[in-house]
């Protein structure tokens, strides 16, 4: 949402049901410069029961939400019906083989309050988005370097931010996604289809 904040052409709308997670990302927006007040809007918002009307939006993007969700396909159902025709959705989940190391490892993990309470499988997550009536039409992987960082919290203890490893892995981590520089985005990408975090879907509503 940060990068879409700067672009004049678009109205951005955000939801959570966490109030701290919503104060957070209106803090982090009115805090970039370059940000534009008047085309964003950050609500609190059930994601089963969306407060918008239907084919409202051009494009959806659910990052990271639906292993948080008991009823996922209900939240599915939502974000197609408020999506326009021909519409774009975006949706991203960890990656079944980093999310299980992670389960192995950590029973914190996945024991953490509103945490993750499943792991998807490619071509199981994919059925159940075109059986709402869009057509995936690409699939991609991301975040490999975060991997390691979250096997490392899972090893030391999920709460555990002072930890050298965990301290400086984070900061190279925040380097990287503030500095984009040439090198690490190259590594990451060779990195991607072979351990990445994330399993996008790139989905149209016909």
């Amino acid at each position: 949402m940060r990068a879409l904040a700067k672009l004049p052409y678009l109205t951005i709308v955000g939801i959570d049901r966490n109030n701290a997670d919503l104060n957070d990302a209106l803090t982090s927006l009115k805090n970039m410069p370059d940000a534009l007040s008047d085309n964003y809007l950050v609500t609190r918002a059930d994601i089963n029961k969306l407060p918008f009307d239907s084919t409202s939006f051009d494009c959806v993007i659910c990052s990271e939400v639906l292993e948080h969700i008991p009823d996922h396909e209900t939240a599915l159902q939502e974000l197609v019906r408020v999506l326009k025709p021909q519409g774009d959705l975006v949706v991203s989940v960890p990656r079944y083989f980093s999310e299980r190391i992670c389960w192995l490892i950590s029973p914190a993990y996945y024991n953490e309050d509103s945490g993750h309470i499943r792991i998807y499988k490619k071509k199981k997550l994919q059925k159940m988005l075109t059986k709402q009536g869009i057509k995936c039409w690409k699939i991609n992987y991301k975040h490999a370097l975060h991997v390691p960082y979250w096997w490392l919290k899972c090893l030391i203890g999920l709460k555990n931010e002072k930890h050298w490893l965990v301290k400086y892995y984070k900061k190279f981590l925040e380097w990287d996604i503030m500095k984009k520089p040439q090198s690490v985005r190259i590594l990451e990408e060779l990195l991607n289809p072979i351990m990445g975090k994330s399993i996008v879907f790139y989905l149209k509503k016909g």
